[in-house]
């Protein structure tokens, strides 16, 4: 099995790279079969599950909404029903915590502004950035989606919690509400 490893580690650096790396590439690697290539791959992808995550609580600054992205798209690609997160910010633009706060069905997912500042206040939180998936893979908001951000944004202003950005997650895209200009 170290040989294996070490040959995996030879043929691929960024083992990271390892989780997207089709089953019959691994199959072609001496000593696995495809019951193997399997099991590595499920390994290799909670791994990058793990590193998306601890990405999220490192010393960097939240900058983009690309990069916002880049760290929630592989938690939410995958899920069948729309989740809404609030993600707390303090004042350096760091991420404190994140938290779903809905999960509903398909186009379901209704917020509250009690609950997304109930979560920024109990971790003192300088400001929220929200965060909802569309399972359909369409990452444009409905009338829905705009109407509730901007209650949401509206919200923040009056208990002095800025709401800096929504983003909307939708299999390998995304879309911001700053960016286009929504709010």
């Amino acid at each position: 099995m170290i040989q294996i490893a070490q040959e995996l580690i030879k043929d691929n650096l960024n083992l990271a790279g390892l989780a997207v790396k089709p089953l019959q590439r691994l199959t072609k690697t001496s000593g696995i079969k495809k019951d193997k290539a399997s099991i590595l791959l499920a390994a290799f992808e909670i791994s990058r599950r793990i590193a998306s995550q601890q990405r999220l609580f490192d010393d960097r600054k939240i900058t983009s909404p690309e990069e916002i992205a880049s760290v929630f798209i592989p938690l939410l690609r995958d899920e069948q029903k729309e989740k809404f997160i609030v993600v707390c910010l303090n004042s350096s633009n760091k991420i404190i915590k994140y938290e779903v706060i809905s999960v509903g069905n398909l186009n379901s997912s209704i917020v509250h502004p009690r609950e997304v500042f109930r979560t920024a206040i109990e971790n003192n939180s300088a400001s929220v950035l929200l965060i909802h998936n569309h399972p359909s893979g369409n990452p444009e908001p409905s009338a829905e989606d705009i109407t509730i951000t901007k209650k949401l944004k509206e919200s923040g202003t009056i208990i002095g919690i800025p709401v800096v950005d929504h983003i909307i997650v939708a299999c390998n895209q995304y879309l911001s509400f700053i960016e286009k200009g929504l709010i």
